[in-house]
């Protein structure tokens, strides 16, 4: 198995150069040769390359028939530039499954609305993080075919008892820069997930007020909740569910887990797929 390692967001710090040596070692292990882009170090500012120059990186994993699957190891603010410079002609026509998380979103979020097809959102830094072990055997038994310790959730309803559709959000605020935009999803019947790293009340309050303005919360089937990991941190009298709540009636299934989101123990979900909670 070959497969691309991108970097569509930030450009790496020099003192992650361990880390991804590690990750090119791990995946090694597991029978899987990494390749790297051209743009993977940041040079400028947070830039390891221009807009352009990252989305090239990206589509030539897509043509080069020896790539199997690209996984992308950044998160940040600049993903969403790369957006206007992909061909989703190509990537309609690959079979190859996009990963990433966080500011990935974007392009998670935008290659279902542009193509229909499903990405994964999931850090595979993951591996080498401090809860590298855990995750490495999931993702060995994900190879060996056994998708469950990878991907089966543990979940909680807080209103309501079952929500079915497919899965589309991933971070709330890096979602919400597809706003307007011809890469938003449609969200009709759609179960959104949502998490977060950064954020305290008043930033998640006022994201989850313009998805409210935007009229989402009428026309998704459920919620489902991942970790808030700045929030959650804060200790705030106002769970996340509890802002929510101010936005919702009380007819909206809505689902918490606590193994998707920034935490190094995550696990991973499908964008663009349904599923049955």
């Amino acid at each position: 198995m070959k497969v691309g390692i991108a970097v569509c967001s930030n450009g790496q710090r020099k003192e992650w150069n361990i880390q991804n040596e590690k990750l090119v070692g791990v995946l090694k292990s597991m029978g899987i040769e990494a390749v790297l882009s051209p743009h993977i170090m940041a040079k400028v500012d947070e830039f390891s390359g221009t807009d352009e120059e990252r989305a090239n990186d990206l589509m030539r994993f897509y043509e080069d028939e020896s790539i199997d699957a690209i996984y992308d190891i950044s998160g940040g603010d600049l993903a969403n530039g790369v957006l206007k410079y992909l061909d989703f002609d190509v990537i309609a026509r690959s079979d190859k499954m996009f990963w990433g998380y966080s500011d990935l979103t974007t392009i998670i979020n935008a290659i279902y609305t542009m193509t229909g097809k499903a990405s994964i959102l999931y850090q595979v830094k993951n591996l080498v993080y401090y809860d590298a072990k855990l995750q490495q055997k999931r993702f060995a038994d994900y190879l060996a075919g056994n998708k469950m310790p990878l991907f089966d959730l543990n979940y909680s309803f807080l209103q309501g008892k079952s929500m079915e559709g497919i899965v589309v959000g991933g971070n709330i605020r890096c979602l919400l820069k597809l706003a307007g935009t011809k890469y938003w999803p449609d969200m009709n019947g759609k179960i959104l997930l949502l998490e977060a790293l950064s954020g305290e009340a008043g930033q998640v309050a006022a994201m989850l007020t313009q998805l409210d303005l935007m009229g989402v919360f009428d026309q998704v089937s459920g919620v489902l909740l991942g970790t808030f990991t700045n929030y959650e941190k804060a200790d705030l009298k106002l769970s996340v569910y509890d802002l929510l709540k101010m936005h919702i009636n009380d007819s909206l299934p809505v689902a918490v887990t606590k193994e998707i989101g920034h935490g190094y123990d995550s696990k991973a979900i499908v964008i663009g797929e349904k599923i049955q909670l």
